[in-house]
């Protein structure tokens, strides 16, 4: 049994096909720059003679691009399958749900119409998420079709956590509190967590850290979220590799005003000159910035202090919340990569029991207790596998058709 994965992005088209009777890969790639200059790449782990890298081609849509996807996988020289009848069921990930679903669900109309209600809450990733859908429906007939949304391990927050002080009219006419967000990677990780852990979520406290180009921590319950740091978009929260992260929100008409920006300048400011890429003011490449730490330069020093240090408030925060702490996750990839950050957060984290291990702590992207064996608050490395649990959902839904 066969799921196909797939992640639009605006002009992208991200897939993995993956074999749920084993969890193999079968294979997986990325069609780039969609309506302009547009790539292919594919990948097959079974057989690097089918391995195809940035291939020119015309792709005028993300239909074009689903034909693409298909030839490949089926063809005698790229494929991994016979038909796209092997095909059970394309999982889509789709980033905002807002409060319309607390879950994956299949795809029919009324659903893609909530996915376009949601297109205000999630402008850059929706109507490409939708396109995909539509992409896959029309290239794909008759194979079902399934939502996979971010925002839906976080649709169990209470509303002292998502919701924000302004006018409750925000809430209820626009839909204005936090929603959260890598919600997927949160839950396939947290869920790994719970199985190390003894297997029983029920009384269990877990912070998970998705860190990477983009970064969200959250706080687990009893496997439930019980808080995220990203909000009603995924500006909010921690430094991360170009957004800026949780600031006063003053400093926007603050700055508006003596630079005479657009709102649309000031939101591409925050979402796309910020964070690690704006305080380096030229990477946001978390390798680059490690590797001039290391070298002494000082404006990357600061910018790994500052990482750390939000770090460590909000996992500590969210300790307090759950009223205590039985384990801190690390995932993305800054979260599988970096030794140094996880050695000084749970340094900084001493007083509420963490003990790091410095020889399992020197692994990259590997699952691993970083803990010394005893320590009150045990870590982890556990790199997350999005698709997997997209596919899983798929699976699950499918079946009980």
């Amino acid at each position: 049994m066969k799921i196909l994965v797939i992640n639009c992005g605006s002009s992208s088209l991200k897939y993995q096909l993956i074999n749920m009777e084993d969890n193999e890969l079968l294979a997986k790639g990325i069609c780039e720059q969609i309506g302009t200059k547009s790539t292919f790449t594919h990948k097959v782990p079974a057989d690097e003679s089918k391995n195809r890298k940035q291939i020119p081609m015309e792709m005028k849509d993300h239909g074009d691009a689903i034909r693409i996807v298909i030839d490949a996988l089926t063809s005698e020289e790229l494929g991994v399958i016979g038909s796209m009848s092997e095909i059970y069921a394309v999982g889509h990930r789709v980033l905002h749900g807002g409060e319309k679903f607390k879950g994956s669900v299949l795809v029919d109309e009324k659903v893609k119409d909530a996915i376009r209600e949601c297109f205000d809450l999630g402008p850059l990733h929706n109507p490409a998420n939708l396109m995909g859908i539509e992409a896959c429906e029309k290239i794909m007939p008759g194979i079902p079709q399934v939502a996979v949304f971010d925002t839906g391990f976080h649709s169990t927050m209470p509303d002292y956590a998502y919701m924000y002080a302004l006018p409750y009219r925000y809430y209820t006419q626009y839909g204005i509190r936090r929603y959260g967000f890598h919600g997927t990677s949160h839950r396939f990780v947290s869920k790994r967590c719970i199985e190390l852990l003894g297997g029983k979520a029920e009384g269990t406290k877990i912070v998970t850290c998705h860190l990477g180009n983009g970064s969200s921590i959250s706080a687990v319950k009893d496997g439930k979220c019980l808080d995220t740091t990203m909000g009603v978009t995924p500006l909010e929260g921690i430094l991360m590799g170009t957004r800026c992260g949780s600031i006063d929100p003053a400093i926007v008409p603050i700055i508006m005003k003596k630079e005479n920006l657009s709102p649309y300048d000031v939101d591409r400011i925050m979402n796309k000159e910020s964070g690690m890429l704006g305080i380096s003011e030229d990477t946001s490449d978390n390798r680059t910035i490690e590797m001039r730490a290391k070298n002494g330069d000082k404006r990357a020093q600061l910018i790994e202090s500052m990482f750390c240090h939000q770090l460590t408030k909000y996992i500590g925060g969210f300790a307090a919340a759950m009223g205590g702490l039985d384990a801190v996750v690390f995932t993305g990839g800054i979260g599988e990569n970096n030794p140094h950050y996880r050695t000084r957060v749970a340094e900084k984290l001493a007083f509420l029991g963490t003990q790091i291990d410095e020889a399992p702590n020197a692994l990259r992207g590997e699952e691993v207790e970083i803990s010394v064996p005893g320590s009150k608050v045990r870590l982890f490395v556990i790199p997350t596998n999005e698709e997997l649990m997209i596919a899983q959902d798929t699976k699950e839904i499918v079946d009980a058709l």
